[in-house]
């Protein structure tokens, strides 16, 4: 049976990783067999490049940002991604590739031909199935993130960032679903948790239906 890649991506504080942890358990009670991983931070080596990139309050290079990021994917991809993919698992991320065309291309600059070139090196040609890009205006999702954080006690450098990058990233986010309507979904998540949830819900399941995983 073949395997399914699904990625759920947009801007922090969308609501991405909510929407992730409540698809997979709807797939789980549905009895499929559903892997769930993140980048950075999807394998062991990943958690402590997370942990070094994010976690910090030192400046750090943007080359150096999409080098690490880079390294977590390789290593994601071969240790986790396409083992699971080519035994047939079903795997949710939360983001991939389409992250770094979004926040290192768009949001720090990069040439969109070095990114690609450093895309196709660490994901060795994995593409998602299917990515879920959940769209939401940039001010939403800062004031969501800045509540989280003051709730947690919790941040990272890319949350710091200014609405001006946070523009350009959702713009670049847009691109990308115009570019593969074949391959993104565009979720409004301007509605409630449970509006977003059922959106989700069918999108993935029309999905896995078309792939024979579900009846």
């Amino acid at each position: 049976m073949a395997g399914a890649f699904i990625t759920f991506e947009g801007i922090d504080g969308c609501g991405k990783s909510t929407q992730m942890r409540l698809v997979a358990s709807e797939l789980r009670e549905l009895g499929l067999d559903v892997t769930t991983t993140r980048e950075p931070g999807g394998t062991p080596l990943g958690q402590r490049l997370r942990a070094a990139l994010l976690d910090v309050e030192e400046e750090v290079d943007p080359l150096t940002e999409l080098l690490v990021f880079a390294a977590d994917r390789a290593q994601h991809v071969r240790t986790v991604l396409r083992p699971t993919i080519d035994s047939g698992g079903i795997v949710l991320s939360d983001r991939y590739a389409d992250s770094t065309v979004a926040f290192q291309g768009a949001g720090r600059g990069f040439d969109s031909e070095l990114v690609d070139e450093i895309v196709k090196l660490a994901t060795d040609g994995l593409k998602p199935d299917l990515t879920l890009l959940f769209n939401l205006p940039v001010e939403d999702c800062v004031a969501r993130t800045r509540r989280r954080h003051e709730n947690k006690n919790t941040g990272d450098r890319i949350d710091a960032e200014d609405v001006e990058f946070h523009t350009r990233v959702r713009d670049a986010y847009l691109r990308i679903a115009a570019a593969e309507p074949g391959r993104v979904r565009v979720i409004d998540a301007t509605g409630e948790v449970q509006e977003t949830q059922q959106k989700v819900k069918e999108t993935v399941i029309a999905f896995l239906q078309s792939r024979n995983r579900l009846r």
